[in-house]
């Protein structure tokens, strides 16, 4: 009951999204109405030529005749018409649904990418999303034009012998018993082929990703194991859904449907010439059955599909109705002036059950830098995740120029705080496209940006200049000189804070010292945290911090911690001694 339940609202709300095209679906209802009518009728005008006019040809028979085959042509006409429209609204709620699921996706937090496959999420919009266009160009179609042609069918095979549609009709409750007990046995399996398809998305998302770490530890093997292990559990349950569909869909209402003829023919046999039946009445019997059990025998066939569409759509709906959003801000109309930033107590979790940052607390002004620095899983990113409002934190406050961030506008925080990371990430397009990110700022403002970090230098030297093309995830670029179209981006925007999470760790020490200079111009006149694995990079910083298991440990300026003699120290003489061998 309650997976009708679900697919039930499902359903509505499905068909809610046909309120911004009613009149195009009601000019395709129209059309399949009229499609209908003009279908019932042909059996009526040939049985009437059958009694009237087979022996006897005249002009009025050949018109008869010639109305018969136009009648054939225009239901053709109208039909191909109806299934056009009905193609448009499709596409078109596709596209609305689409679109929703994609804004939604946009507005979640880190917390929902952290557990969601990139995989899955792409499956949901794009085949998920197809299969329910499926369901509205040709299976919703399909059932409505069967309701019509149904009804029709069935009140004037009424009209022409009620008693023999009364023999006819005892096979319908046998229909709607074997299409309810595939509807039970299939939704399970088709649910479970769906979210299989997904897997199979995940793992050849995570394949293409990480290819050249795949490739680096020898590791073909292993992930051709797990993708056949996922394959061959998705044909499994496809060919169970095959078996279903085998079953109870075509062959159960085809062998009801000879049945109806052996019904029909012994009728005739037994009791036409008693009852005065003739055979145009025979032959307009015999094309309503087919016109009465047909369209059921399409419904049915089609009926796998549309619980596929059903599915699918509950997978998107859950898209849509994610609300894991990042941190909501109050906007209450500040603007950050200075970019002064305070970190008071501010504890921090990601389950809320293990504590990532505990206590912390932090000062740095204007045109400061400051640096943190500790082994891994001490916090350190953790910090730029709450400072960014990537994450909500539990306790404490954050204050920017003495104001707590909460009450800043999202545009206001991420227009005034520029983020670097390790791995810059370039996007299909133009190198000018990149440092802009379609932010209003002209060509002239990213050209000086670009000269600014040094990276007009490169620049100059492509073919294309700043409109050279670039591939995606910028792979036809070096690191470092990705790195600088990053710099660039950030610079263009004109930020008053800077974050920058390892930004060289990843640079060869050729590109170092460009990048270097680089983040010396950038910082100048801007407060900057930094995130370092290089000490080297920050011994300029006016204050580092030492972090372990979230909590600050050691403070001060690069000196005052060597002379300290505890964590940095120890780290400093490690990372001395290997630059040393």
């Amino acid at each position: 009951m309650k997976n009708n339940a679900n697919q039930w609202r499902v359903f509505k709300r499905l068909m809610s999204y046909l309120k911004n095209y009613k009149w195009l679906t009601a000019l395709a209802l129209t059309l399949l109405l009229l499609t209908t009518v003009v279908r019932s009728a042909i059996p009526l005008v040939a049985s009437y030529f059958i009694d009237n006019f087979l022996t006897n040809m005249d002009q009025t028979a050949m018109m008869i005749l010639v109305g018969y085959y136009l009648m054939y042509v225009l239901q053709t006409i109208i039909q191909y018409l109806g299934n056009l429209f009905f193609a448009r609204v499709s596409y078109s709620i596709v596209r609305d649904i689409r679109r929703d699921a994609f804004a939604n996706m946009e507005k979640l937090g880190m917390s929902y990418f952290d557990k969601t496959p990139a995989g899955s999420i792409v499956s949901r919009i794009t085949n998920d999303t197809e299969s329910i266009s499926d369901m509205f160009s040709g299976i919703l179609s399909s059932f409505i034009s069967a309701i019509f042609i149904f009804t029709v069918t069935l009140l004037t095979m009424l009209r022409l012998n009620a008693v023999l549609t009364g023999w006819v009709a005892l096979f319908l409750p046998f229909i709607f018993i074997l299409v309810n007990i595939y509807r039970k046995k299939s939704v399970a399996v088709i649910a479970k082929t769906r979210s299989l398809l997904s897997d199979i998305n995940s793992k050849l998302s995570e394949s293409i990703e990480g290819i050249r770490i795949i490739q680096a530890f020898s590791q073909e093997e292993r992930l051709k194991a797990e993708f056949e292990a996922i394959n061959k559990e998705h044909v499994e349950y496809a060919n169970r859904s095959m078996a279903l569909d085998s079953l109870f869909l075509r062959p159960a209402l085809s062998l009801l449907k000879l049945l109806a003829y052996a019904i029909l023919m012994a009728y005739f046999g037994f009791r036409g010439m008693e009852l005065g039946i003739s055979a145009g009445l025979m032959y307009a019997f015999i094309q309503y059955v087919n016109r009465l059990f047909d369209p059921l025998i399409e419904v049915t066939q089609n009926f796998s599909v549309l619980q596929t569409s059903m599915v699918s759509a509950g997978r998107v709906f859950d898209l849509i109705d994610e609300t894991a959003y990042e941190p909501s801000q109050e906007n209450s109309g500040a603007e950050i002036e200075e970019g002064n930033i305070e970190f008071k107590n501010v504890s921090f979790s990601y389950d809320g059950k293990n504590q990532i940052l505990d206590n912390i607390s932090f000062k740095v002004n204007k045109g400061e830098t400051i640096a943190f620095v500790g082994h891994t899983g001490s916090g350190k990113s953790s910090i730029i995740n709450v400072f960014m409002r990537f994450y909500e934190f539990q306790s404490g406050q954050v204050l920017l120029d003495g104001v707590d961030i909460r009450n800043y506008s999202q545009e206001q925080l991420r227009k005034n705080i520029g983020l670097v990371l390790q791995d810059p990430f370039l996007y299909h397009g133009t190198v000018k496209s990149n440092i802009k990110m379609y932010q209003d700022i002209s060509d002239e403002d990213v050209q000086a940006a670009a000269e600014f970090v040094d990276a007009d230098q490169f620049i100059q030297k492509l073919p294309d200049k700043y409109d050279s093309p670039v591939a995606e995830r910028g792979s036809s670029f070096s690191t470092g000189q990705r790195q600088l179209l990053a710099f660039a981006r950030t610079v263009a925007s004109q930020p008053k804070v800077l974050i920058l999470d390892e930004a060289t760790a990843n640079i060869d020490s050729e590109t170092e010292q460009i990048v270097q200079n680089s983040l010396a111009k950038m910082r100048k006149g801007r407060t900057t945290i930094a995130i370092a694995h290089r000490l080297s990079t920050i011994q300029d910083a006016n204050c580092i911090y030492v972090l372990d298991k979230g909590r600050i440990i050691e403070s001060g300026n690069h000196e005052e911690l060597l002379a300290l003699g505890g964590t940095y120290h120890k780290m400093y003489q490690l990372q001395a001694g290997m630059m040393e061998n």
